[in-house]
């Protein structure tokens, strides 16, 4: 098939000259269910198939290399390919950085991961953790760049310093608007890292052009990054919807429409979208909300019928530009709690590994939006403040790095 935009792993399977300095050299390859050709093959077995590369290992991320775990913090274990027969390690089981000897099967490091462009997700962590190792033992690393399906857009509050996690990679707002392979170069700068990098840029990729807004809609199929990441439509919004997993609400986790809906059993949502229609309309600007009941199959109030409200940025009332989904989410909580005072809404439960701290603190880096949430007196402008502050020297502060 023939395609506009070439990412960067299609520009390395077709050109033998960007390969050449593999030439004789033990590559491996890290990757996840999304890592594939604009023909649907998986990266690895793609790789694999080039006679002029030698493949040694493969690493997983979260969820896996080939995407076995549905839930979050459900571990993968190491494994030897049956395909291959080289060993695939797992950086989200016993250890979340390679160890000494997984960093001993390879030379050049190949990442190829689709990034959902939020700080939270843990494939960007994952990338300052190779980059990490690879300035420690010597190694090379390769990005093999993909879209950043969210697009350019930068919103929520930074990283605030001491509160850097699995889940908080550095200190970059929730939304960073960044490549895999510009997020590479940010970390090498920031941490000062001596790493020799290099990033296989995508040719073609038009961030601003709609329909699509950074991802190439009706170009490139869309393949699951993660379990419940199912479509475009969660990309948009999850730099929001992810913070709804610090708390008691359902974030649609069991239907088929995960992290684009908000709800639960007890909660009167046509009551909550007036009050975020009253505190603050101009945050509701760019998509559509739509009253909804659903229920769960697992996770959050299984079995319980939700009253809750779908975000919709799927037709042609979505304006990419407009649409600020972190502060649509930080809406909804603050209209619940005015409309329930003592409602229990953040949820106190080991999240990531992280016993002392709040899921919804450790999601946002820092303390702050849980405050201006449950501080009775806060306004939708000093919480605007505080934010534009962040991203205006985010968006600065990013533009070294920009390849694109």
């Amino acid at each position: 098939m023939t395609s506009r935009i070439q990412f960067g792993l299609d520009r390395l399977l077709a050109d033998p000259d960007l390969r050449r300095p593999l030439a004789g050299r033990r590559v491996a390859l890290l990757a996840h269910p999304a890592s594939v050709t604009a023909d649907l093959a998986h990266s690895l077995d793609a790789l694999a198939a080039l006679p002029d590369l030698n493949i040694t290992a493969a690493f997983g991320p979260q969820h896996g290399l080939r995407g076995d775990k549905q839930d979050n913090m459900v571990e993968s274990p190491d494994f030897l390919d049956p395909r291959h027969g080289i060993p695939v390690f797992s950086l989200y089981g016993e250890v979340r950085r390679p160890t000494d000897a997984m960093m001993a099967t390879f030379d050049v490091l190949l990442v190829d991961l689709q990034d959902l462009g939020c700080r939270i997700y843990t494939f960007i962590t994952t990338l300052r953790y190779v980059l990490e190792a690879a300035a420690k033992h010597g190694k090379t690393v390769w990005v093999l760049d993909r879209p950043n399906p969210a697009g350019r857009p930068v919103e929520g509050l930074s990283l605030r310093a001491g509160w850097e996690s699995f889940v908080g990679a550095g200190a970059m707002p929730m939304r960073h608007g960044l490549t895999m392979g510009e997020l590479g170069r940010w970390f090498i700068a920031t941490l000062q890292l001596d790493v020799d990098y290099r990033v296989i840029e995508m040719q073609g990729w038009q961030p601003e052009a709609a329909p699509g807004y950074g991802w190439p809609l009706g170009e490139r199929t869309w393949i699951n990054p993660s379990p419940n990441a199912p479509n475009l439509w969660m990309a948009r919004a999850y730099a929001g919807t992810v913070m709804l997993e610090g708390t008691t609400l359902s974030e649609g986790r069991g239907t088929t429409r995960p992290l684009e809906l908000f709800g639960a059993p007890d909660l009167d949502a046509r009551a909550v979208l007036a009050e975020m229609r009253a505190f603050a309309p101009h945050w509701l600007t760019g998509c559509r909300l739509r009253e909804c009941w659903f229920e769960p199959t697992f996770h959050k109030h299984a079995g319980q019928l939700c009253h809750g409200l779908q975000i919709h940025v799927e037709d042609g009332s979505y304006q990419h530009a407009a649409f600020r989904p972190w502060r649509l989410q930080a809406l909804a909580f603050k209209a619940i709690r005015r409309l329930y005072p003592d409602y229990r809404l953040w949820r106190d439960f080991a999240y990531e590994y992280e016993h002392e701290r709040l899921a919804i603190d450790l999601i946002n880096g820092s303390p702050l939006l849980r405050e201006w949430v449950d501080e009775p007196s806060s306004t939708a402008e000093q919480l605007d403040a505080l934010v534009k502050n962040d991203e205006e020297h985010w968006q600065k502060e990013q533009q070294p790095f920009l390849i694109y």
